[in-house]
């Protein structure tokens, strides 16, 4: 079964090239030479990436994207949830990048909290009791500020996703289960990222069941059980687990993708899928163009040779992140 029999499409981003939210080495990148990367390791879309490194303005940006045949989806947005005196400021960046996505028709903008010194710290080895979460108090202001952007960005035509980030306040299955009870009747959507799921100590499998209804968008990644038992285990912040490899070339990690995809497809889950690897600029195993084409390749294969049938004989569900 091909990617598309499924009712997918597969799309990419510069953050798999180690372009970072903040201007830095990797922004030094040309961003045609990116986009050409994209395309030709296979994919048919990208997101925005961090505002600024591509094109701000679309009349230069999309002769760019015609010349390599992508298509713009999103944008990741990190804001200061934890800061609703800066919600004023965060509305006029969020309709900043709404408005340059809803210039091409972009269908979302992906939103999620900002990274802290704090919660870097502790990325994988949050307390599961919820003791270094939010407050309660502060789980109602993140609400009211998610609420605004959520209007900011349908009144742009987009639809909001809420992406839970390692190194955050919403990284466990705990918080994000804190942050959609927050909204209250919001129709924001959960753009479920299988490596930073895994990562926070989460299983994509039970997420993406948990939140059948809710499941707008999927970043997949993969993610080395050994590297992050030993993140965990120096107590390393999430940028120097990140250096040490932790997220892998797909079909090198814990991540059952054959799996996982039953799951979409008995949710009927269809439309773009963003394939990325979280890495630090100039210090990767492969360059990008080599291990985004081979993620691809490895995701279509299972794709073609995933049957939905039931498994005869099988002693218990496998879980997705098995070795995590």
């Amino acid at each position: 079964m091909a990617a598309t029999d499924f009712g997918l499409q597969f799309a990419c981003a510069p953050v798999s090239w180690g372009v970072q939210d903040d201007p830095g080495p990797g922004w030094e990148q040309p961003y045609e030479k990116v986009l050409s990367e994209i395309a030709a390791a296979g994919y048919a879309g990208t997101e925005l990436g961090p505002y600024g490194y591509f094109p701000v303005d679309p009349q230069i940006l999309a002769p760019k994207l015609n010349q390599f045949g992508l298509t713009l989806l999103s944008s990741f947005v990190p804001v200061p949830l934890s800061r609703p005196a800066q919600t004023k400021d965060v509305l006029e960046h969020v309709r900043k990048v709404g408005g340059l996505l809803a210039a091409f028709k972009a269908p979302l903008l992906v939103l999620a909290d900002c990274q802290t010194p704090e919660r870097q710290q502790l990325a994988g080895r949050v307390p599961v009791d919820g003791s270094q979460s939010l407050r309660p108090q502060q789980w109602k202001e993140a609400g009211r500020m998610i609420g605004e952007i959520e209007k900011a960005v349908t009144d742009l035509g987009l639809k909001l996703v809420f992406h839970p980030h390692a190194g955050t306040y919403v990284e466990t299955p705990l918080e994000v289960e804190y942050l959609f009870d927050s909204l209250g009747s919001s129709h924001t959507g959960l753009c479920l990222d299988t490596g930073h799921c895994v990562y926070g100590g989460g299983d994509p499998l039970d997420e993406a069941r948990k939140y059948r209804e809710l499941l707008g968008y999927l970043h997949i990644k993969d993610i080395d059980a050994r590297k992050l038992g030993e993140a965990r285990q120096k107590k390393l912040t999430f940028n120097q687990a990140v250096e040490t490899g932790v997220f892998s070339q797909i079909g090198e990690g814990c991540i059952c993708f054959a799996e996982f995809f039953r799951e979409m497809r008995a949710a009927r889950y269809s439309g773009w899928v963003v394939v990325e690897q979280d890495v630090i600029y100039d210090k990767v195993a492969l360059p990008p163009s080599e291990s985004m084409r081979a993620s691809l390749q490895y995701l279509e294969k299972t794709l073609s040779e995933l049957t939905y049938t039931t498994e005869q004989g099988r002693g218990g569900r496998e879980h997705v992140a098995r070795n995590s």
